[in-house]
């Protein structure tokens, strides 16, 4: 049988996407070749991280596209988690960025080089400005997609980046300091680290099937054997299709299965009214009876 398809989360954001998309990439260049002009290491980063940017907004589009498309025979539940991939990918892409910046900024340090701390800091401030914009455009539907989500704290990041960038440039100019510009550059790699580290967990644990963060299994047990007429639920399983769409099969031992539509619609009622739970599998079995053991004459 061929499930239904839905609206992810995601596509709702597909506007938001495309414009903090067309934002970040064209600055991006501007970054890229300030970069270059001024010799600054923080910028580079920044840069760099604005590239990353580009091409987590581009994957989420892309994901948003591949799991629009509708379930087949072979693929029952769709492409759904097309989605959950690319915030891996962009979570690894992220990681290796950081690893990169620190290596280089470890040369920096060890052999310091001249910075242009005047254009450094008009085209950090730039850049801080287009990451907060794209931030802001996405942050309404952040916390309803993990896909939507990777993108947000990426532009978030370089939105922070940024600040470092224009810390770093008042240093230089102020005291002539290049060791400020790497040294910001390590900042920013430890910035980026464990809030994508945390990314990197979250999309495994729905590519492992693992139970959504945000839902308790015992509490959903527990609910679901207060329904009048279950006796208990075993076999209980609750994982994320796609960021906003949960799904749940269980078997439910009831004192009567003659009533299946009553518990059906019930147990239905519950697991979305208390826990957002649509797809559900609930197979309901009655307690096996007990064999009766038979006593020989004599025995």
């Amino acid at each position: 049988m061929v499930h239904a398809h839905r609206e992810t989360a995601a596509s709702r954001s597909r506007g938001a996407l495309i414009a903090a998309l067309s934002l970040t990439g064209g600055y991006m260049v501007v970054e890229v070749i300030g970069a270059l002009l001024t010799g600054s290491l923080a910028l580079f980063a920044d840069a760099a991280h604005m590239l990353t940017d580009v091409g987590g907004l581009a994957l989420a589009l892309f994901a948003i596209w591949i799991a629009s498309r509708p379930p087949t025979p072979a693929k029952t539940y769709g492409y759904y988690r097309a989605e959950i991939l690319a915030a891996l990918l962009n979570a690894l892409i992220l990681l290796a960025v950081a690893t990169a910046i620190l290596i280089e900024a470890w040369e920096r340090l060890m052999q310091p080089r001249a910075v242009l701390g005047g254009p450094m800091l008009v085209i950090g401030a730039l850049g801080l400005v287009v990451n907060l914009v794209g931030a802001w455009l996405l942050h309404g539907d952040a916390e309803a997609s993990l896909n939507v989500r990777a993108a947000y704290l990426e532009v978030l990041s370089d939105a922070v980046s940024s600040l470092g960038v224009l810390a770093a440039a008042g240093v230089v100019l102020a005291t002539g300091w290049t060791v400020a510009d790497p040294l910001v550059s390590v900042g920013i790699a430890i910035f980026i680290v464990p809030r994508t580290w945390g990314l990197l967990r979250q999309a495994v644990n729905v590519l492992l099937e693992g139970v959504p963060a945000h839902l308790d299994l015992s509490a959903i047990e527990e609910a679901m054997t207060q329904v009048p007429g279950v006796v208990r639920v075993h076999d209980l399983h609750v994982w994320t299709l796609t960021s906003g769409r949960e799904a749940m099969s269980a078997h439910v031992v009831v004192v009567d299965v003659r009533e299946s539509e009553r518990l059906l619609e019930a147990l239905h009622a519950v697991l979305h009214t208390r826990f957002g739970i649509d797809h559900t599998t609930i197979q309901l079995e009655t307690e096996p009876t007990p064999l009766l053991r038979i006593k020989s004459p004599g025995v």
